[in-house]
């Protein structure tokens, strides 16, 4: 029997695959993330990725199909409630919510923000839906001539805070969204309190690359959790720490931008471990596509192409490389949210037979199931494995 050694498991944040079946139950029939960033940009080519099957398993203008691709290919759709990244992540390691998390299209209750007020000493101002980049044009000046934070939603189930880097510390900004992290349970239990810290002067406010994410922890056990018990090491890379409240990690590495994600994948894939190294590169999403620029998400995708080369090279025998997503963002679609699609599924090592072709998955949870029974662990309550169709498993 082979089992991995190594599993290094990259979501690319926000990189969909085509419309999941029930897009259209969230408004989002059409959307394909990859094959409409390539069309708005002339071709997009990704000649790595593509060796691996990416322009097998969704059509991408300049990344055709690959006649010997090197791994196994396919897609998972989405079966779990909701678009986000904590739903996401959750299912593809075998949580999957048949609920989805509280959303406030009207804002929050006033009771809550009362005594959201009184717990942090600070009113607050907006508590409203909005796009994170548009807010702070709009009420940046007052908060900083105020100090009061910015509260504000969206289309997802968060709970987010801006604030101006000079008026709040990033520190003090972490302290109010871990208070908002603490109070937000029951009915309120929203997926995830984000903090958002911006620069700048008023008409040049600019987001950092400091945004840290307090989500609840998994509904359930997880893949990381079994790995942790099992005795692996799981290693977060990037809001991976964020997106599971730190449970089931036993090293974190909370990088903030897709250069330094990738960086430190190099550098813990030089140690010796045996487990899980799970990475999160999230400009595709918190840069380019709820911006809906299509030339920064190809860009962004180019460096990752670039970068996976430079992982194959490193990559040791009982190693496997995934690649994968937690939904859209099309950055051609209308509107500025997350988009319901299915994701990429790669799969690529020296114990990972080259050209199965998966189809496409019925849900996220089959990479969990898979890589608990390539571990020998679990198994996870949902997803179904295909680790005999791409390794040599009992």
């Amino acid at each position: 029997m082979t089992q991995l050694t190594r599993a290094i498991l990259v979501v690319l944040d926000g990189v969909g695959a085509g419309a999941n079946p029930d897009a259209a139950a969230y408004g989002d029939e059409g959307a394909s993330s990859l094959e409409h960033c390539a069309q708005a940009i002339g071709g997009l080519s990704l000649p790595n990725l593509g060796k691996l099957g990416l322009g097998n398993s969704t059509p991408i203008v300049g990344t055709p199909p690959s006649v010997d691709v090197l791994g196994s290919y396919g897609r998972m759709a989405s079966a779990a409630a909701g678009k986000d990244s904590t739903t996401g992540h959750w299912e593809m390691t075998g949580v999957v919510l048949q609920t989805p998390l509280p959303t406030y299209p009207h804002g929050f209750p006033a009771d809550l923000v009362v005594r959201f007020e009184q717990a942090i000493g600070r009113k607050v101002i907006g508590n409203v839906v909005a796009s994170g980049t548009e807010i702070i044009k709009q009420l940046g000046e007052q908060h900083v001539r105020t100090g009061s934070p910015i509260l504000y939603t969206s289309a997802d189930s968060v709970f987010q805070v801006a604030a101006h880097q000079d008026v709040i510390p990033l520190d003090e900004l972490y302290h109010i969204c871990r208070v908002a992290r603490d109070m937000l349970t029951g009915e309120h239990a929203v997926g995830r309190v984000i903090a958002r810290p911006f620069v700048g002067v008023p008409g040049a406010f600019k987001r950092t690359e400091h945004r840290r994410d307090f989500s609840l922890a998994p509904l359930g056990i997880s893949l990381l959790d079994l790995l942790y018990a099992a005795g692996k090491e799981v290693i977060g890379i990037g809001k991976i720490e964020d997106l599971f409240a730190g449970r089931g990690l036993t090293q974190r590495d909370h990088t903030e931008t897709n250069s330094d994600g990738m960086a430190a994948t190099l550098r813990w894939l030089e140690r010796d471990f045996e487990g899980l190294l799970f990475v999160n590169l999230v400009e595709f999403d918190m840069l380019w596509g709820h911006r809906r620029d299509s030339q920064g998400y190809a860009q962004a995708l180019r460096a990752v192409d670039a970068w996976c080369a430079q992982v194959q090279s490193v990559m040791r025998p009982g190693d496997a490389l995934f690649f994968t997503a937690d939904h859209g963002v099309d950055p051609t679609f209308r509107g500025t949210d997350h988009t319901r699609e299915c994701v990429p599924l790669l799969a690529y090592g020296q114990p990972i037979r080259a050209g199965v072709d998966l189809g496409t998955r019925a849900t996220f949870a089959d990479l969990g199931q898979t890589l608990a029974q390539a571990f020998g662990i679990g198994p996870l309550a949902a997803g179904t494995s295909f680790a005999g169709q791409i390794m040599d498993v009992l």
